[in-house]
């Protein structure tokens, strides 16, 4: 495929014009043969969805799955239901590994068994993987049936792995050397082979019971003499990972040393599967997608033209969370509602000091999930890091509370007011700190996603202390005075 002249960005959105604008004008002239006069409306509708699934294919034949995938999760479900029967076919497995989780699901279940089978059979099986959890069971009997004892063996394995292990991401495309023989004979041997699987980097080096004693980078290979050995050539310090290993701490592996491939080995030092590049990416990406929407309160599983109602239910349970912590908010503020009545420039102060706490506390949650996603937290540095962030709290409380309380005595010419709001604003600053370290390092601590609804809990906790915080004050120090 040749490379458009324009960013890669300018040129999908082209793309997802020109389909759109082929969609619109088949349902155009559909519409006009279903008004028409004629008595066969069933074959001349037939015919101009013959024609224009026909100027489809031609249109995203020389694409690449990823393009033709973000086209299908940027249509409406009618509209991707028509294209992807426009243009599926043997070959097209790759597509259901691009789109996302959500989407492929809707392309699934509008497929037969038959059909999920053929597919399967132009994909290796660590790809077979990838998509295990979206077919029905039926289904995938008939594709494990279809495979051979290793391609099966080998779909065993990597589905026998979590979504976090290191085994379920490996693949088999590797190609294996011993340390005895010379580089020109791994020449020839590759020479034959006549392409090498994509993302090799390196040759694994292997010994009769296949334990990993080293890697032969291509680069060596090419620049060393033939006449010399592996054993002389290849490298002893590498890296390698375990299959039970964590994929997080793969992928800071491979971002820290600048790997494009490594071996994956069981406890005894075998060889089992290599884990690549592309594979990290597309677990970095999900996970960095997934960390996005839950902190919303959004289920990973949503596609973005779900049903009205699927997607309600995706987002009842946080909304109806945020419901619970409204009103508790709400009954603050009618226990002080004297206080309010006494001093009604609260009730235009008190929403700046619970936003200011939000915002801090958001500021203290992003950055621990980040460096708990990262493995920068551990029980050595905690506690220096929790007191780092009281103390800038305790800083940041102070100098804000400094500004908001001159700029209340600038509006209200009340020196004990701007007091108040002063201390109400250290004080929520600190609050908000201390929920904003305990949410992702308490969820973290009991095993659980610690990003999941950080950022809903951490909002609703600092605006009824902040209310809280301001009005008890109030009461305390201003009115009856």
């Amino acid at each position: 495929m040749d490379t458009p002249n324009v960013d890669s960005t300018q040129f999908l959105q082209q793309q997802l014009q020109a389909v759109v604008a082929l969609l619109d004008k088949q349902e155009l002239e559909n519409s006009l043969v279903r008004k028409s006069a004629s008595s066969h409306h069933d074959l001349e509708e037939a015919l101009v969805n013959k024609q224009h699934q026909v100027r489809l294919q031609e249109r995203l034949s020389d694409l690449h799955p990823a393009d033709i995938a973000f086209i299908l999760e940027s249509l409406p479900l009618d509209q991707r239901q028509t294209v992807w029967d426009a243009i599926k076919s043997d070959n097209d497995g790759q597509i259901l590994l691009e789109v996302s989780d959500a989407v492929r699901q809707t392309l699934i279940s509008g497929m037969e068994e038959e059909e999920l089978a053929t597919f399967a059979s132009h994909l290796d099986t660590d790809e077979i993987a990838d998509l295990a959890a979206d077919i029905p069971k039926r289904a995938m009997l008939k594709i494990l049936r279809s495979l051979n004892n290793q391609e099966r063996t080998h779909l065993n394995t990597i589905l026998s792995y979590g979504d976090d292990q290191v085994g379920a991401f490996m693949d088999f495309g590797m190609i294996t050397v011993r340390d005895d023989l010379n580089l020109w004979a791994i020449t020839n041997y590759i020479r034959k082979l006549g392409k090498l699987p994509s993302h090799t980097d390196k040759l694994f080096v292997v010994d009769q019971g296949n334990i990993v004693k080293g890697v032969l980078p291509l680069q060596r290979l090419l620049t060393h003499s033939p006449a010399q050995h592996v054993a002389e050539a290849m490298v002893t310090d590498f890296v390698q990972f375990h299959l039970d290993e964590y994929t997080a701490d793969a992928a800071r592996a491979f971002e820290r040393y600048d790997l494009i491939s490594a071996p994956v080995v069981d406890k005894q030092g075998q060889l089992q599967g290599r884990l690549c590049v592309d594979s990290i990416m597309d677990y970095i990406r999900e996970k960095t997608d997934e960390e996005m929407l839950i902190q919303a309160g959004v289920e990973e599983d949503e596609d973005l033209f779900s049903s009205v109602w699927k997607s309600a239910k995706n987002r009842w349970g946080w909304l109806l969370i945020n419901v619970a912590t409204a009103f508790a908010s709400t009954r603050i503020i009618d226990v002080f509602q004297d206080t309010i009545l006494q001093m009604v420039a609260l009730a235009s102060l008190m929403p700046i000091v619970a936003a200011m706490g939000g915002n801090t506390g958001n500021q203290t949650s992003m950055l621990i999930i980040r460096s708990l996603a990262l493995g920068q937290i551990n029980a050595v540095n905690v506690r220096r890091l929790i007191k780092k962030e009281l103390s800038l709290a305790l800083l940041n409380g102070l100098f804000i509370g400094l500004i908001i309380g001159l700029l209340s005595w600038v509006l209200y010419y009340n020196l004990a007011l701007s007091i108040v709001i002063g201390f109400a604003m250290l004080i929520n600053l600190l609050v908000a700190v201390l929920v904003g370290l305990s949410i992702p390092l308490g969820r973290y601590k009991l095993g659980k996603d610690p990003a999941v609804g950080a950022s809903i809990m951490l909002t609703a906790i600092t605006d009824s202390m902040g209310f809280f915080i301001v009005l008890l004050l109030a009461r305390m120090f201003l009115i009856g005075r």
